[in-house]
């Protein structure tokens, strides 16, 4: 039976994570698999233990401008996506349609952004398939990440796992990454703040907007000294790491777009075949046996015969030959 919760895959997370789990892995023609191997394990395991009629796979469109117009170098810092992840993207993107996801993307929002919205608008359970950081933000009574785990699965992570994890609450997260920044998104963070600095700042005094415009409060601290002049940084930052929970003005038929279709088991075998994925084969389901009651039909009419279903020959539209059609 399929679950009512909402499942919500931050697609390029997962794309990425695919791609470096397993290097060098080609097909018997030399094409690059590993993403798409991972990545539909990753769907399958998903499909197995978190199947839902809810859910879309969400895609970044570039960098967004209102986080460029705060700091240019936002994101500047990563390289290129590798040629042999490239030619993937198409074919993993094949793989998740045919595996039921709608895939979601808008122009100026990044999919943290876009799952963010989806949280604030619609009610029920919502869990959230990333190994992002900043969607920890995003987590309460309603919102649960599931992390992708070394040896397969997911570790859940619900109000509890993220304090944990982090050392504040998820509704301090924001302000905690202000403090300690963010070296793959480009944003440096206060000068000797550090994780456990930034946990213990935040749990002892509050958050950053009980502080920041009268700092005199955290004199006597060690804290002071380090984040007294950094107000111009610190109001940047929660700018810059804070989710856009507005969504896209034509997005107005959310709950249509989050109708997840079932698995179209066919295809994906037929994937799967073209990929040499041999291993992920054995564990799709088994073909539907065919129906061979409904080829035949036995009157309550004695006298009548059975009906007799037969091959009729094709005639194949590139040579002309004709070819025999089997039942069997």
């Amino acid at each position: 039976m399929l679950s009512d919760t909402t499942v919500l895959i931050d697609a390029y997370s997962q794309i990425f994570r695919s791609f470096y789990a397993v290097r060098r892995l080609t097909t018997s023609r030399g094409e690059p698999v590993n993403a798409i191997m991972v990545f539909t394990r990753l769907l399958l395991t998903l499909e197995k233990q978190y199947a839902s009629g809810r859910g879309a796979m969400l895609f970044d469109c570039g960098r967004v401008a209102f986080r460029l117009e705060l700091l240019p170098e936002y994101k500047a810092n990563r390289p290129p996506m590798p040629d042999d992840l490239k030619t993937q993207i198409p074919h993993l993107r094949e793989m998740a349609e045919a595996f039921g996801w709608k895939l979601l993307q808008a122009e100026n929002f990044e999919a943290d952004d876009l799952i963010g919205g989806i949280c604030v608008n619609q009610s029920g359970k919502i869990k959230i398939v990333s190994s992002d950081k900043d969607l920890s933000q995003l987590v309460d009574d309603r919102v649960t990440l599931l992390y992708p785990g070394k040896g397969g699965g997911f570790e859940e992570r619900g109000a509890s796992e993220v304090k944990a994890h982090f050392g504040v609450a998820p509704e301090l997260l924001v302000d905690y990454l202000a403090l300690v920044g963010d070296s793959s998104d480009n944003i440096a963070g206060v000068p000797g703040i550090g994780p456990k600095s930034a946990a213990d700042l935040l749990n002892t005094y509050g958050g950053i907007s009980g502080w920041i415009d009268s700092p005199e409060c955290l004199q006597g601290s060690r804290y002071y000294a380090k984040v007294f002049d950094k107000k111009e940084l610190l109001e940047r930052n929660l700018q810059l790491v804070k989710l856009n929970c507005q969504l896209p003005a034509n997005w107005s038929d959310l709950d249509g777009m989050l109708r997840k279709k079932a698995p179209d088991w066919e295809h994906i075998r037929s994937l799967c075949c073209r990929w040499e994925l041999k291993s992920i084969l054995k564990e799709l389901p088994e073909p539907e046996e065919p129906d061979f009651g409904e080829l035949f039909s036995v009157s309550s009419d004695s006298r009548k015969e059975p009906l007799r279903t037969e091959a009729e020959p094709l005639e194949s539209e590139s040579s002309g030959a004709l070819v025999q059609g089997e039942l069997f």
